[in-house]
Formats: structure tokens, C-alpha cells, sequence
């Protein structure tokens, strides 16, 4: 894979004729990297309770409840043709047949980690999702977190380009 085909790029709209482009060359392991990191979180080889539509409507929505449409866009065409596509609309009732409680936990970690507490992760114990998938959730809340400052970077790196 090229660095201009990764999504962070992609979605930071700076092309291989800008003047920020080499910006991204200096960057090419670190943006590669992100994709290898993006493609093991959002399309893992044992997905657990979460398949990869699933994750891709997550992923969508936590880029939708971050004001980054564009982004957003790229993770919905893992999940548009699916029955997990409702759960990429944060303003929506669809949840994509997860219990709205995990939504619920999903939204919280995307718009204040902080506030997130040890008693969050019990409940989610407690209703019955195994540990593995609550670290498969907080990863995928993770790592959203960072491509999507990686990507307001970049885009201010073509901004003061231009």
C-alpha cells in the first residue's frame, strides 16, 4: 500500500501535488503504521463479539460524533450494506444489534474518557460482555482518538501549505 492510499491521508485531503506532501513523505512509516494499526483494529483476524461491519459502523460513529464526516465516510464502506449501518448515526435509533448499552459506553469513552470509571467497565461485566471484547471496544475508542488528531494535523500542515 502506498501512504497516499491510507485513510489518514485520504481524509486529510493533501494529494501527492501538494505542498504538504512532503510533509507526508518525511512521515511515510509512521502513516503506514497507522493504517497497519487501523486495519488490525477495525478488521482483526478473530473480531469477537464484534464483526468487522460492526466495528467499521463504531468507527464511523465516533468520527460522525467528532465532527469528521469525511472520515466517517471511508469507515461506512465496510458497513453501509449491512444491519450494523443504523449505528453509524449517532443522531439515529438504529444500533446495529448491539445492546444500546455498549452504545451508550461507546459514545461516553469517544466524547468524555475521563469521565469513564471502573464501575463503566463492571456493567458492561455484568450484562454480559466478556473482557476481551470491552479491551476490543476501548481499542477501537482509542484508536479513533488518534487518527482523528492525526488527521486534523495533517490538514493543518495543508492549510498553512496552501
Amino acid at each position: 500500500m502506498s501512504v497516499w492510499e491510507t485513510t489518514a491521508v485520504r481524509a486529510s485531503g493533501i494529494s501527492m501535488a501538494s505542498e504538504a506532501a512532503s510533509a507526508v513523505r518525511a512521515r511515510e512509516q509512521v502513516l503506514l503504521n497507522t493504517q497497519a494499526t487501523e486495519d488490525a483494529v477495525l478488521r482483526p483476524r478473530d473480531p469477537g463479539a464484534y464483526a468487522h461491519d460492526i466495528r467499521a459502523a463504531l468507527a464511523a460513529r465516533i468520527a460522525r460524533l467528532n465532527g469528521e464526516t469525511e472520515l466517517a465516510r471511508f469507515f461506512m464502506a465496510d458497513a453501509e450494506d449491512s444491519d450494523a449501518a443504523g449505528l453509524a448515526d449517532p443522531a439515529g435509533t438504529g444500533h446495529g444489534g448491539l445492546p444500546p448499552f455498549v452504545v451508550a459506553f461507546m459514545d461516553r469513552v469517544a466524547m468524555n474518557p475521563r469521565e469513564i470509571r471502573a464501575e463503566d467497565i463492571e456493567a458492561l461485566k455484568t450484562a454480559g460482555v466478556a473482557d476481551p471484547d470491552i479491551v476490543r471496544l476501548c481499542e477501537l475508542n482509542a484508536f479513533l482518538a488518534y487518527e482523528i488528531r492525526l488527521i486534523a494535523g495533517l490538514r493543518l500542515l495543508r492549510e498553512k501549505a496552501a
